[in-house]
């Protein structure tokens, strides 16, 4: 029986969603101490350190419809082969550069990092165009790999290939954090240099998989060209109503970036180093896929603009939750054991995950509703632009906020310690501000747009 249930799919569609999820651990297992690595290991300041993450992650949501057009025009076998083999170099530089600084005497590494004038030398900015060839590499298989599960079925069993391919990268996702913990617990900062192997193994483990396995019926030749799609987003950028819904909804996941952005620094600044933030983080998409189908289910009589304001009404409630482990006294949390910082930070999580919940899959129907006949395609490849905005925002405002409230204790002295973090939790309030603004935002919006709708409406029919 279980046979019979994986012949309903080609092999290319299995060989895609298993290397999507060796990619997804990879991604993931580096991403969630991104800001961590670049502070701790290459000595980049929080400003500095927020600025280069926020530029990675704005990209890999920016890059992957244009690279997904030429993915169309050489292959999707080439296109991930391609892809692999950057990924691999790009993680291996990631492990190998720290080596090289070191032998340079620029630094020295163990439990702890000792910088030897790393800090103000330019040799740390090598680590720019290694990160190049992760942003290059994931951008392919952003638009490859969903491209495959779209070509690789058929109407009848569509909808539980892609079920499939989520539920594969919320594995994926969550290995890849879960491994984290144990390297960091075990080797201190030298394990934030090591877990780029893991992912680098995981990496070159899928390249192998696509050159022998992959063996997909998408032909060369097909898809959109380079032209049809600067022209689609130019269209989209010109359209008053999905420009200001993409921003209302980059206010979102600004605070939602916060999960990469400030809470590992804020969480281990805070709680000590013997908190999890990798394992807070999977609580996100635990969340997610406990509730989302529910959740989409309970409401699909309703529009997509009420239940995504419902969910942006969740966020405020999120980042006060973060805010508020701050303002909790140690020694009340001692009936779970968790420091109340992490505990609260948890709640806030489990709150955005929820909130995710509401927004994510009505936000891609919305918007395609708002495309031109014939054109939704085209319009959805660039569904994701809230994301590339929130991450230069999200992650620029993270690092000036944790210089100011929650700075690097390691260019502290003693005394300054003793009251620099008495003000931490302001952080979130920025966020829970921005939250509630965007909620606002959106129900205006909602109610302009009826408007404006029933007008015109009324004018045809009069």
């Amino acid at each position: 029986m279980v046979s019979a249930w994986f012949k309903r799919f080609s092999q290319a569609f299995w060989v895609a969603n298993f290397v999507e999820l060796l990619e997804r651990a990879a991604y993931y297992g580096v991403f969630i101490v991104i800001t961590l690595y670049l502070s701790r290991i290459l000595a980049f300041s929080d400003v500095e350190a927020a600025m280069i993450s926020g530029t990675f992650s704005a990209l890999l949501y920016f890059l992957p419809t244009f690279s997904g057009a030429y993915a169309d025009k050489i292959g999707f076998k080439k296109s991930l082969i391609i892809a692999f083999l950057l990924l691999t170099l790009g993680y291996l530089g990631l492990a190998v550069i720290p080596a090289l600084l070191e032998k340079a005497g620029l630094v020295q590494y163990g439990m702890d990092t000792h910088f030897s004038g790393l800090r103000e030398s330019n040799e740390k900015y090598i680590i720019l165009p290694v990160m190049a060839l992760i942003v290059i590499g994931g951008s392919f298989i952003k638009s490859v790999i969903t491209g495959t599960v779209a070509k690789e079925t058929s109407a009848l069993n569509r909808a539980t290939g892609f079920s499939i391919f989520y539920t594969i990268v919320n594995i994926g996702a969550f290995s890849g954090k879960t491994v984290v913990k144990p390297l960091r617990e075990a080797m201190g900062n030298v394990g934030l240099i090591n877990i780029n192997y893991f992912s680098a193994v995981m990496t070159f483990l899928a390249f192998v998989a696509v050159i022998f396995f992959f063996r997909p019926t998408v032909k060369s030749g097909e898809g959109k060209s380079i032209r049809e799609i600067f022209r689609a987003l130019i269209k989209v950028l010109t359209n008053a109503r999905l420009i200001i819904l993409i921003l209302i909804i980059t206010g979102f996941w600004m605070v939602q970036h916060q999960l990469y952005a400030t809470m590992p620094k804020y969480v281990l600044r805070m709680a000590g180093e013997g908190a999890s933030p990798s394992w807070y983080a999977n609580v996100n998409p635990l969340v997610v896929f406990m509730t989302v189908g529910f959740i989409t289910s309970l409401l699909k009589k309703k529009s997509a603009l009420f239940s995504m304001t419902i969910g942006m009404l969740i966020m405020p409630v999120s980042a006060f939750a973060m805010a508020a482990g701050n303002l909790i006294p140690g020694d009340t949390m001692g009936f779970i054991n968790m420091h109340p910082i992490a505990f609260m930070m948890i709640v806030g999580i489990a709150l955005q995950g929820l909130a995710e919940s509401f927004i994510s899959p009505r936000f891609l129907e919305y918007f395609s509703f708002q495309a031109p006949k014939g054109e939704e395609g085209l319009y959805l490849g660039f569904s994701h632009l809230h994301s590339f905005f929130s991450s230069i925002l999200g992650f620029g405002l993270s690092g000036f906020l944790l210089e100011k409230y929650c700075p690097d204790p390691t260019l502290l002295t003693d005394e300054q310690k003793l009251t620099a973090y008495e003000h931490a939790h302001y952080i979130w309030y920025y966020f829970v501000g921005i939250a509630l603004v965007s909620a606002i935002a959106l129900i205006i919006y909602g109610k302009v747009t009826a408007y404006i709708d029933n007008k015109k409406m009324a004018e045809t029919t009069g």
